[in-house]
């Protein structure tokens, strides 16, 4: 560990210093007072600078000479469309759509919700908001209404961007009737929506509240707006990440810090320099999409890759390497999933043969535990490094990665290897006290976190503190459970909450839990997390119905599917449940969803025990026997 250990040592010694050194490589309107205001709770760095996330993003490559670069490519199989913008190009879009949301009222600080598919608008409408100061809140096209209520109730936006539609490989998702029906829910009204309306299926616009985002453009004439300067500290944006239905968690991401951080990353941990080609095959409505679609390759000047599409079904199993070859990626990051899915299609990589990967020097996992399997399969089929790292929503980079621009460290499989510089990470028991390499704990990061890292929630300063600072005074709770080994190298095993990762996208069991409760013949319920081959995991819930209650099981399995599908979407992959008499639980009341677990994946487990009733556990193992679990 040479140059990697320099690196982490430097920050260990001086980590004001190493984060104000990494900070020369950003564009500042004028320097910080501080680097790091830390008071125990959320950190802020560069306190006092004024800067502009867009101009680093665009302006100043335009400036320096790069402005005929390619910097964005879009490539939808879905479309059949590629298209291809220049950094020069990028800003006249960036800044001629930054014209129309002032224009519509948009100011320094107010919240723009965008609901977008993977199109090169989205990129656009995100740095149109940096570029004047707006709080933009990305949410995944198709979340459902309810959802998408939430977060308009807590962002409280003055204007809507959407799109009419996604596109799926086999059918349309309209997403104007889910604006409208959020918007019904909604307590908080915003000023307007301004729609993007797509050729495969146009909406229909309220006259008053919609405006059309073509007419809109033609509206603001030759206006180009100009970079707001703000504080390293203001929000760039507002990410909700897993919580309760009712209840949001909006990581906030500020401006400078994120901007450092990213920078650095991009060199030191992805090994991208200015004019390569990245592509992170995720979406905009995810933290990865934010981190390594939008910004950090644009701060680094190199070519970002946003693709619309799946790894297999448009058209086949061979799509990743199409891109690849016709795009020359250099680096492409995804979830472990979209390579289950493309060796389940197409085992002996076949198709991977028809294309000239070249190019290709890395890829990247992350979203979900990569398993062994997995890796192996892409390291034979690629003959390239395929490096696991691990990260959150919450720190918006990575927290453990081979940091394959210093040095590329001997992989593991099973880990995402070893800490960054500014992550101090360890492993505790309940008393917060370290354990022993090797021993199982829940992993934390000593406070301060550093640059690019979530200093609050969205006006929920409280929250923050008793979701993420309370439990281990001093650290920050990643919500996870593993262990380190005597080199260091990091082992990520369990959530140690309800949040379950189905297919990259971190979801809430609670969230379903309160759906299916709201049957009116349902008396209790519950859902865990089970293995799953191709998507990491899969949601199962428990239902006990109501005394008196005959169902006919698959009808009702049929309606909770159904409601769960409608309140939180079809992201949660929610498509079985279990009529049982009772559920397992302690003699304070709370079900053992990690016994069940357990018992569901034919993992090792012990009779719990605090448990009421042992007998209920032998019931359980029926049921889930009945679906081939256990």
């Amino acid at each position: 560990m040479g140059r990697y250990q320099d690196s982490y040592d430097a920050w260990t010694a001086d980590a004001e210093g190493f984060w104000a050194n990494a900070a020369a490589e950003i564009d500042w309107i004028s320097p910080w007072d501080k680097v790091l205001e830390w008071n125990g709770s959320g950190a802020r760095w560069f306190t006092g600078a004024q800067c502009n996330t867009c101009f680093n993003a665009v302006d100043r490559h335009v400036l320096s000479g790069h402005g005929a670069q390619t910097a964005l490519i879009y490539d939808s199989p879905v479309t059949d469309t590629v298209t291809r913008l220049t950094y020069g190009e990028l800003l006249d879009a960036v800044s001629h759509f930054a014209a129309v949301l002032q224009r519509r009222g948009v100011g320094k600080g107010d919240r723009v919700i965008l609901y977008m598919p993977m199109i090169a608008e989205a990129a656009i409408a995100m740095l149109a908001c940096a570029r004047i100061g707006a709080i933009h809140s990305v949410v995944f096209g198709g979340f459902a209404a309810q959802e998408l209520a939430t977060r308009i109730d807590d962002a409280k936006p003055k204007l809507m961007v959407l799109a009419s539609c996604g596109i799926e490989p086999n059918r349309l998702v309209a997403y104007k009737p889910l604006v409208d029906a959020a918007l019904d829910l909604a307590t908080h009204k915003p000023d307007g929506c301004i729609v993007l309306q797509r050729p495969q299926l146009e909406a229909s616009l309220q006259e008053g509240r919609d405006f059309d985002w073509a007419q809109e453009l033609v509206a603001v004439g030759d206006t180009r707006a100009d970079c707001v300067p703000v504080r390293s500290e203001d929000p760039l944006y507002i990410l909700y990440t897993s919580g309760t239905t009712g209840e949001p968690k909006g990581v906030v991401r500020d401006n400078g810090g994120h901007m450092v951080a990213l920078k650095w990353s991009l060199k030191n941990i992805y090994d991208m320099d200015p004019g390569d080609v990245y592509w992170a095959a995720s979406d905009v409505g995810w933290v990865v999409g934010h981190s390594y679609i939008v910004y950090a390759p644009l701060l680094q000047r190199c070519t970002t890759v946003l693709f619309e599409g799946k790894p297999v079904g448009t058209p086949d199993a061979g799509t990743f390497w199409r891109v690849i070859e016709d795009h020359k990626v250099n680096a492409l990051f995804t979830a472990p999933t979209a390579f289950r899915a493309i060796k389940k299609e197409d085992p002996d990589a076949l198709l991977m043969s028809k294309y000239d990967l070249s190019s290709l020097k890395t890829l990247y996992l992350a979203g979900e535990r990569a398993d062994t399997d997995t890796i192996k399969w892409a390291e034979d089929a690629l003959k390239v490094p395929v490096i696991d790292h691990w990260w959150q929503t919450e720190t918006g980079w990575a927290i453990a990665a081979n940091p394959m621009g210093l040095e590329s460290l001997p992989v593991k499989y099973g880990s995402p290897c070893v800490a960054m510089p500014g992550y101090q990470v360890e492993i505790v028991d309940d008393a917060a006290k370290p354990v022993a390499a090797g021993v199982s704990g829940a992993v934390v990061v000593k406070l301060p976190l550093p640059p690019g890292c979530l200093p609050t929630l969205w006006q929920n300063d409280e929250k923050f503190h008793e979701a993420y600072l309370a439990e281990f005074p001093g650290y920050y709770k990643t919500a996870d459970a593993g262990y380190k080994d005597a080199d260091g190298y990091l082992y990520i095993m369990a959530r140690t909450d309800d949040i379950i990762n189905v297919a990259g996208h971190r979801l809430s069991t609670g969230a379903m839990e309160e759906v299916l409760s709201a049957h009116p013949d349902v008396a209790e319920c519950a859902v865990i997390g089970i293995a799953d081959p191709l998507k990491g995991q899969v949601p199962l819930g428990f239902l006990v119905l109501n005394s008196g209650v005959e169902r006919v099981e698959s009808e009702l399995e049929k309606e909770v599917v159904s409601m769960v599908r409608d309140q939180i979407g079809p992201v949660a992959a929610f498509k079985q449940a279990l009529v049982v008499q009772r559920l397992p639980k302690t003699r304070s009341g709370k079900v053992l969803r990690g016994t069940m677990r357990k018992i569901a994946d034919a993992e090792t487990w012990k009779m719990p025990a605090t448990i009421d009733d042992p007998e209920i556990l032998n019931e359980i193992t029926l049921a889930l026997q009945s679906i081939g679990r256990g």
